[in-house]
């Protein structure tokens, strides 16, 4: 596990990262593909700590990249897990991705589409999400973890920010894998848009990713520079 700050810690699963924030237990932020369960309980305990300490399971969204491992972790653990209501909807009945995506332009984001993210299909193993969430919720986790709903990648997407040590998990709002941009689809790219424009308003100094490496200063400030002058005609 790489640490990130105090108390948040990152996961690499390949191509995807899921996250663990210690605090009242862990706390498991997505779970990576199917059959990720074995890699995440790995690299918990050779980051010197107990997978058996997990107490509950966040989802950032339904994508079968991210919640492809959480009924198998749920069945193993008997933890509860948490999504926004709109990916709760989908995900109970095994889907998880809805079928209309746009692509963002760009020859990586086809080959990354074509070679990876179309072969994972749009179904997971049913999963009934036992809290859900809404934006603005506040976790009794670090002093308090703000839920963000950051629709566009996925009608039900959040982010999540722990104000007290001034980190955002962004999930798939963006990705930082070769350079901060777009994630490779989007369900709705407006809506995406518009997220992305909500959270360059907030403060944080570290900034997660479902894909690509963080950003460990000054993410906020990279963020909006980043965006503010984006030319939104291209994509």
């Amino acid at each position: 596990m790489k640490r990130i700050s105090n108390n948040i810690y990152q996961i690499s699963l390949g191509w995807v990262n899921a996250f663990v924030i210690e605090d009242d237990g862990l706390t498991l932020i997505d779970t990576g593909t199917k059959g990720c369960a074995g890699k995440i309980f790995s690299a918990i305990k050779d980051g010197g700590k107990n997978p058996y300490d997990i107490k509950r399971i966040i989802l950032t969204h339904a994508h079968p990249d991210h919640a492809g491992s959480a009924e198998e972790i749920k069945r193993r653990l008997g933890v509860p897990v948490m999504a926004h209501y709109e990916d709760a909807k989908i995900m109970r009945y095994g889907i998880a991705s809805r079928k209309e995506v746009c692509l963002t332009p760009g020859l990586k984001n086809w080959l990354i589409y074509e070679l990876a993210l179309k072969r994972a299909g749009i179904n997971i193993e049913p999963i009934n999400i036992d809290e859900q969430l809404n934006d603005h919720d506040l976790l009794p986790l670090l002093g308090g973890i703000r839920v963000i709903h950051t629709p566009g990648h996925s009608k039900g997407h959040i982010s999540l920010l722990a104000e007290n040590e001034e980190v955002l998990i962004a999930g798939d709002l963006l990705s930082n894998s070769t350079g901060l941009g777009l994630s490779v689809i989007y369900e709705n790219m407006a809506e995406g848009i518009s997220s992305i424009m909500n959270v360059t308003n907030l403060d944080f100094d570290k900034m997660v990713f479902g894909h690509g490496r963080p950003i460990l200063k000054d993410a906020g400030s990279i963020m909006r520079q980043a965006f503010v002058n984006y030319d939104y005609a291209l994509v």
